[in-house]
C-alpha cells in the first residue's frame, strides 16, 4: 500500500510539473485546475455489483504544488450511483457540438474508442454514449510487439498489409461487442493477453506482421461501425472524430468506408484539435463541477441520477 500511495503521488507530482511548465510558457494564472488523472483499473458495474475505477494522481497533491484548487477523481460519484462512470465527454459533446438538424456522432480514438450520439436538436436526456471496442491500445501494442516500434505511425505499416475478413468477423463474436449499452471496458479486457490470442489466430493464416496489423485496424473500424448499426436509433449523417487515432490516416480511411454514407472528419474543422479535446473536455467538467453542477447524462452512464462530478482539493 506505500507503494502504491507513493505511485499515485508521483504521477501527481509529473502532472503538476506539467501544468506549472504550461502554465508559465503561455503565462496565465488559471482559477481552477481539472485533473482526470491515469486511469490503472476500470469494473463495469454487474448485476447489483457497482464497478470500480480507479485514477492516480491525487488532486490533493497537485493543488498543494500549484497552490490552486483541483478538482479530480471525476468517475467516482457516477459509479457509486450504478453507473460506468464511463465515458463522460458525452456532456461536453452536447454543450459543444450538438446539431439543430443534423444526427451527429462524436467518436474518440483513444486507447479505447468511445462515441457520442447526439440527434439533431437533442436534449441532454436524448444523447447516448459507449465505448465501442480497441481504440489505438490492440494497435500500439501489436506495433510494439510485431515491428519494436510505440505505434504505427500515420498507420504506414498497416497500410502494406491485407485485412482478413474472416477473422474480424470472428474477433466480432465477442461477447462486449454485442452488449446493449451502457457498457464500457478498458484495458483489462484488450490487454496483452488478448493480442496474443489475435496474433495465434493470424499465424495460424499465415499473415504477415503488416497483415495482422491491417486486421486489427480493421477491427477497430468495424467494431465502431457495427456498434452504430446495432445500438443507434438512427445512422448519423456526420461522424467527428477525435484523440490520438486521429493521426492514424489508413485507420481513418478504414473507418470512412465503414462508416458511409456519413461524412467522417476530425474535430479540428469544427474548431476543436482532436488532440486538445480530452483536455478541454474535463476542463469544463471541473468547472461544472465547481459551480455545484451535473456532468454527467445518466441516459449514458446508467447512473440512478445526475450528479456533480469530482472531488474538490484547495491548496
Amino acid at each position: 500500500m506505500a507503494e502504491t500511495c507513493d505511485l499515485d503521488e508521483a504521477i501527481a507530482e509529473a502532472f503538476a510539473g506539467a501544468i506549472a511548465d504550461t502554465l508559465a510558457k503561455l503565462e496565465i494564472q488559471p482559477d481552477l485546475v481539472a485533473s482526470h488523472g491515469q486511469t490503472v483499473f476500470h469494473r463495469p458495474p454487474e448485476g447489483e455489483r457497482l464497478g470500480r475505477s480507479l485514477q492516480f494522481g491525487w488532486g490533493g497533491a497537485i493543488a498543494r504544488r500549484l497552490g490552486l484548487p483541483v478538482v479530480a477523481n471525476f468517475r467516482a460519484a457516477d459509479v457509486a450511483l450504478g453507473g460506468h462512470g464511463a465515458p463522460l465527454v458525452p456532456m461536453v459533446d452536447w454543450l459543444l457540438l450538438r446539431h439543430e438538424t443534423r444526427d451527429r456522432c462524436v467518436q474518440n480514438l483513444g486507447g479505447i474508442a468511445n462515441v457520442t450520439y447526439l440527434p439533431a436538436a437533442a436534449a441532454a436526456t436524448a444523447v447516448m454514449g459507449f465505448d465501442n471496442g480497441p481504440g489505438n491500445v490492440l494497435l500500439d501494442l501489436a506495433a510494439e510487439v510485431l515491428f519494436g516500434k510505440p505505434f504505427d505511425p500515420e498507420g504506414r505499416l498497416a497500410s502494406r498489409g491485407v485485412p482478413n475478413p474472416a477473422l474480424v468477423e470472428a474477433w466480432l463474436q465477442h461477447e462486449f461487442f454485442r452488449r446493449q449499452p451502457p457498457k464500457s471496458t478498458g484495458r483489462e479486457l484488450f490487454d496483452r493477453k488478448y493480442l496474443d490470442r489475435c496474433i495465434v489466430k493470424c499465424r495460424e493464416r499465415n499473415l504477415s506482421n503488416f497483415d495482422v496489423l491491417a486486421t486489427l485496424t480493421e477491427l477497430t473500424a468495424r467494431a465502431i461501425a457495427d456498434s452504430y448499426r446495432q445500438f443507434l436509433p438512427r445512422f448519423p449523417q456526420e461522424v467527428w472524430l477525435s484523440g490520438g487515432g486521429c493521426h492514424n490516416r489508413y485507420l481513418q480511411e478504414r473507418l470512412a468506408k465503414a462508416l458511409a454514407p456519413a461524412t467522417v472528419h476530425t474535430t479540428a474543422a469544427l474548431g476543436i484539435d482532436p488532440d486538445h479535446k480530452e483536455a478541454i473536455a474535463f476542463a469544463m467538467l471541473g468547472y461544472l463541477r465547481w459551480h455545484d453542477r451535473p456532468g454527467n447524462l445518466p441516459s449514458v452512464t446508467g447512473a440512478k441520477r445526475a450528479v456533480p462530478l469530482g472531488e474538490v482539493f484547495l491548496p
